[in-house]
């Protein structure tokens, strides 16, 4: 069966600009993304020309100025168009996501040069992204990484390997952080590397329970060379934008979260308005009534938190605490509503015929993505308790 395009949402928006752009993207995703998105995710497909089109939208340089080709959206609006992308299809919205993690350390980093010589590219001009954090080594604990920079003359030679890289292989540039000088997170620095650079090889992509159409590999960097005029920052400032980067980041995961839980909801009520037993449609059913009604507020909880930390970061205020909770309830709440789903959906639900078994597949990873969700509890619980404690 395929996907069913999300209705629209009753939604508050700052501007006519911004309803306006939402309107475009709720047409896209009914039009192009919907209509194909179970066959695709069935057949491991990436949606590459899904991509083009977002990007000739103006649709993957949002939250960035319109100097360099973004849209210069306040993140209260950017998130809104993540929820309604991944309803339709979470590896489109996630995609975006990572595309705009991807290009924060040159957005909010790099020189006016760098940014002229290469952002245009990235927010409107067809490129995509990906951001090289995690290895095999180091994935929550991320500021042991291996990957290692060195410098020759007025270049540098990265080698090492990074894991689980959501568009690895096919990105057209990485953000990368590797390690510049001693341990820990002082000695890392960030560079941008060109997807087509020498020495540089994706491995085959994983094999995964969910996310099939979202390419994830392992990329090897065998002295692979590049000017320091890739260098993002200054050495040594590397964690602190990656860091800064994915405090943002986990905002776009608890968005996609609640528009993936919308679509598993819109499945179940759907069906439950129509399957009949013992002689009326089992929405009549007060147990069944229950479940949506939980499953409703879950995700209005969810969209209320990630807004609020948006909020707070549109207008220039602290939002670390806010944005780990945003992603630690988004997605503990996408994963109760797609099992809710199922089980309303009953022997249906656990069938490949319906789209709620693929939903609740592809929640399982929104609550390991960018920070687990164990380390969004100690993010919050420091953030509480101050930096001294550990």
């Amino acid at each position: 069966m395929p996907d069913r395009p999300p209705p629209p949402v009753d939604r508050l928006l700052p501007t006519s600009e911004a309803r306006d752009l939402l309107a475009l993207v709720q047409d896209i995703a009914r039009r192009e993304i919907a209509p194909t998105a179970a066959e695709e995710e069935d057949a491991g497909r990436f949606p590459r020309e899904l991509f083009t089109l977002l990007s000739a939208s103006g649709l993957l340089g949002l939250p960035y100025d319109t100097a360099y080709g973004g849209g210069d959206q306040p993140y209260e609006v950017y998130l809104q168009v993540l929820e309604e992308l991944a309803a339709a299809r979470l590896t489109v919205g996630l995609g975006v996501s990572v595309h705009t993690l991807a290009s924060y350390a040159l957005a909010a980093h790099g020189t006016d040069e760098q940014r002229a010589a290469h952002l245009p590219a990235m927010l409107g001009g067809g490129q995509l992204g990906a951001y090289c954090l995690s290895e095999p080594t180091s994935g929550s604990d991320a500021a042991s990484l291996r990957t290692r920079a060195v410098r020759d003359g007025d270049a540098w030679v990265i080698t090492g390997t990074k894991a689980w890289i959501t568009h690895g292989g096919i990105a057209d540039f990485y953000t990368v952080m590797a390690r510049t000088g001693g341990e820990g997170p002082r000695g890392i620095t960030a560079f941008l590397v060109p997807g087509d650079a020498e020495g540089l090889s994706a491995a085959p992509p994983e094999r995964k329970m969910g996310l099939k159409g979202s390419p994830t590999a392992q990329l090897h960097f065998d002295g692979v060379r590049i000017p320091d005029a890739r260098r993002v920052g200054d050495e040594g400032q590397g964690f602190a934008i990656a860091l800064a980067a994915l405090d943002s980041g986990r905002l776009g995961i608890a968005a996609c979260a609640v528009g993936l839980a919308r679509a598993a909801l819109d499945e179940a009520v759907a069906y439950a308005r129509e399957r009949r037993q013992f002689g009326r449609p089992i929405a009549d059913f007060q147990g069944l009534r229950f479940l949506l009604a939980d499953m409703a507020t879950r995700i209005e909880t969810g969209r209320a938190l990630y807004l609020a930390a948006a909020r707070l970061r549109d207008a220039g205020r602290p939002f670390v605490k806010e944005a780990a909770m945003a992603k630690l309830h988004c997605t503990d709440a996408a994963m109760q509503v797609t099992v809710d789903a199922v089980q309303i959906l009953g022997g249906y639900g656990y069938t490949a015929d319906f789209p709620v078994e693929r939903y609740l597949r592809e929640a399982k990873v929104l609550q390991i993505v960018e920070g687990t969700n164990q380390i969004q509890r100690m993010v919050i619980a420091r953030q509480l308790l101050g930096p001294e404690t550990r």
